[in-house]
């Protein structure tokens, strides 16, 4: 099939892709517009969250299902390091299945729940446990729903705060895109120890840097998609890890499981997964900004390159001496790893958006016999009691 690049509106509604390739795209758009809903929102945020941060007892559990569930993943160690509250990532998944491993009554916990719909059993279900199970539980739902059950079931109650997205956000499409890195980028914004005005302006500037990395990368994701590709590999350390593990569900979910992809570290490759190489394979690495990391990732891109094994080897991340020919780099601000995620998403988004095209697919909907669903369905909720 021809490249078709994501302006081209037309084309990608015959293709069945019109929603994602324009989800994708607006992005940088919709960071811009929730700095300034985070600046709205400020004095409600901080009377919430009062002094409970600075408590070592307060728990913290950011946590979501599917791709909500790796924005807990991406967010909670960098929240973590700055807080003397004990936080975690947990995925409602497990949440639901293990309560008694997670929760103490007596322990004052915050849920944080991502939630595109804010519909899923799963998360309506994780906020009625903690409510149960924990005396003083409160509840944060970023979510992109107006309409959705968190929204609904949060208003009017002194024990939860509710913070919307931009109403764009909220994908009409399957896969979770543009939803993910703004409540992402919300949840850095909210939890952020910097001046709220440091914190929009980071925003701000990552807009500049995504519409960037949408221009200068659309052709050459899209030539890249058009390739012999049975298997990708997304790799990324510390709170990149997760960001690879998302990666690697968009290839997944687009493709409809036609294309198989897996993550892992740089470090934790070796042991094993590597053997998945064959000359169908994309390894792609997500650099950190951080130059111990960056030395581990340097070494392994150059043993993958070395060995010849996988079809194509290139990396995504800030700009560097280290970059390579054919790598996806962007000159970027100096942020920690998670506030530059999005960014690296972009790439990875639109390479699940074409590769599902080329293998003739329709993006929006990879799965019309409905065998999977873009708010989960067949879920039954046990009593935890």
């Amino acid at each position: 099939m021809d490249v078709t690049l994501l302006p081209d509106l037309p084309a990608w509604q015959r293709l069945g892709g019109a929603h994602t390739a324009e989800e994708i795209a607006q992005q940088p758009a919709l960071w811009s517009n929730l700095a300034a809903v985070i600046d709205g929102a400020r004095e409600r945020i901080d009377a919430f969250l009062g002094d409970a941060l600075n408590d070592p007892n307060q728990r913290v559990i950011f946590t979501g299902a599917g791709s909500s569930g790796f924005i807990a993943e991406m967010v909670a160690d960098q929240i973590n390091a700055q807080w003397p509250a004990d936080m975690r990532a947990l995925h409602t998944t497990s949440l639901l299945t293990h309560p008694a491993l997670y929760l103490q009554r007596d322990r004052p916990t915050l849920l944080v729940s991502f939630g595109r719909s804010g519909s899923s059993p799963e998360s309506v279900a994780a906020v009625e446990l903690v409510r149960a199970q924990v005396d003083e539980a409160r509840f944060l739902d970023i979510t992109c729903n107006a309409d959705g059950a968190l929204a609904q079931r949060g208003q009017g109650r002194s024990d939860t705060l509710s913070l919307l997205m931009p109403p764009a956000s909220c994908d009409r499409a399957f896969a979770m895109t543009s939803s993910l890195s703004c409540m992402l980028l919300a949840a850095l914004s909210v939890f952020e120890r910097a001046p709220w005005a440091e914190r929009t302006a980071r925003l701000r500037n990552l807009a500049q840097c995504g519409e960037q990395a949408v221009q200068a990368w659309d052709a050459p994701v899209a030539a890249l998609a058009q390739g012999d590709i049975s298997r990708v590999i997304y790799l990324g350390s510390g709170p990149l890890e997760a960001t690879a593990r998302e990666a690697a569900l968009k290839v997944l979910e687009l493709t409809a499981g036609r294309v198989l992809a897996l993550a892992n570290t740089p470090l934790g490759f070796r042991h094993g997964p590597k053997s998945t190489l064959n000359g169908t394979t994309l390894v792609v690495m997500l650099r950190s900004a951080q130059p111990l990391a960056r030395r581990y990732e340097q070494d392994l891109l150059e043993e993958l390159r070395r060995d010849g094994i996988a079809a194509r080897v290139i990396s995504v991340g800030p700009a560097g001496a280290d970059s390579a020919e054919g790598d996806f780099v962007l000159d970027v601000p100096a942020l920690p790893d998670t506030w530059l995620a999005p960014l690296w998403l972009v790439m990875a988004q639109c390479f699940a958006l074409q590769r599902s095209a080329a293998l003739g697919l329709t993006p929006d909907n990879p799965f019309p016999d409905g065998t999977v669903n873009r708010v989960v369905q067949g879920v039954t909720i046990h009593d935890h009691g």
